[in-house]
């Protein structure tokens, strides 16, 4: 009986069922989608990092783990005393820097014949590495992206640069640069970071634990543990966000379920106090009104998450660089707000549904 009352009340007023389906939808949209752009952001970057070849990076102590926030405040010079280091192959000086605009785009200056050694060479798909200080090179998704080639002008942190290669994406940086002229835009002769490559990377504890007694107030990381340790050092700062993202959604849910069954509530007095007097309980009013409240939610939930993945699937081809990240663990925790507001929203409006008195509703015009 419960889902016939439900069905029929759901059809009969259209609009009012599709504005909340779409307001459910949109809660669910907007924690998925901010929350995937913010873990794919964290997740890539830290994935290219740790892609880059090197078994451990070498890197001020007072610097963040987000690579691009780290100053250029480590003196080059010190490459000689790190690969003095026993079980140390080479290491090789890293300008990181990020710039925003359309997404984050990372941005590396590089020796070339160090990086080639620590990483195995860039994988290039076109022209070749750069040769002069106003040269860059990027990877396929940026060229893809602003659809570049060969020759083609590129302004990189408000500088001018002709790009002379493109490369297979997936080792550090989408844009690599001279590293003289990365340190001409920062800092002379000094780099954020070192990635340094061992002759044996079973060795790499080892080798970690000589570069701290080495090099006292340096952090050094075996580079597999790096995406961990940035999520660790931004965990505050992710936890406030999120709670942000989802306390708007659920007001948002709130709101217009509040209204939704307020208005349903109202329009349907006359039918409430018929079933009340054919012996309907409160209790009954009001399970029948969270019950209607909840199949909203649901259909919004599974409107929300369609949504959240066509809409990744549409800005990931306009944006090849864009990473969007939507685990399972923040499907179930939207599809659970989604349900949260709608029973709090409904709350109130179930209470004034089983509170009437039946003759005055049998009365209501």
């Amino acid at each position: 009986m419960n889902t016939q009352i439900i069905l029929s009340g759901l059809k009969a007023r259209p609009v009012r069922t599709g504005v909340g389906i779409l307001a459910v939808a949109l809660e669910v949209v907007l924690i998925l989608l901010l929350v995937g752009l913010t873990n794919g952001a964290i997740a890539d970057s830290g994935s290219r990092v740790a892609g880059a070849g090197g078994e451990i990076i070498f890197k001020n102590g007072e610097s963040s783990y987000v690579v691009g926030m780290n100053p250029a405040v480590l003196p080059v010079k010190m490459v000689p005393e790190i690969e003095k280091i026993e079980g140390v192959k080479v290491a090789t000086p890293i300008v990181a820097q990020t710039e925003v605009g359309g997404g984050f785009t990372m941005i590396w200056g590089i020796d070339p014949p160090s990086f080639d050694e620590m990483s195995g060479g860039l994988r290039f798909m076109d022209g070749k590495i750069f040769s002069r200080p106003d040269e860059a090179i990027i990877d396929d998704r940026i060229a893809n992206d602003k659809h570049l080639k060969v020759g083609d002008s590129l302004k990189v942190l408000n500088h001018p640069f002709t790009v002379s290669g493109i490369v297979e994406n997936g080792k550090g940086a989408r844009v690599f640069i001279p590293l003289a002229t990365a340190q001409d835009m920062t800092r002379p002769d000094s780099a954020s970071m070192f990635y340094i490559k061992l002759h044996d990377k079973s060795q790499t504890k080892a080798v970690v634990e000589r570069l701290k007694e080495a090099f006292p107030g340096r952090d050094v990381v075996d580079a597999d543990d790096w995406l961990s340790l940035m999520f660790e050092s931004i965990a505050p700062l992710l936890g406030l966000v999120f709670n942000v993202i989802v306390f708007v959604g659920v007001f948002i849910g709130v709101l217009v379920i509040f209204l939704s069954m307020y208005t349903t509530v109202t329009e349907r007095t006359r039918e409430i106090g018929i079933l009340r007097a054919m012996g309907a309980t409160k209790s009954f009013i009001v399970v029948l009104v969270l019950q209607e409240s909840l199949v909203l939610c649901i259909i919004g939930a599974i409107v929300g998450i369609g949504s959240s993945y066509l809409i990744m699937a549409i800005l990931k081809g306009i944006f090849p660089t864009l990473s969007v990240l939507i685990d399972s663990g923040w499907v179930f925790r939207a599809v659970l707000f989604a349900l949260l507001s709608g029973i709090i929203g409904s709350l109130y409006p179930a209470y004034k549904a089983a509170s009437q008195d039946p003759i005055e509703a049998l009365a209501y015009e």
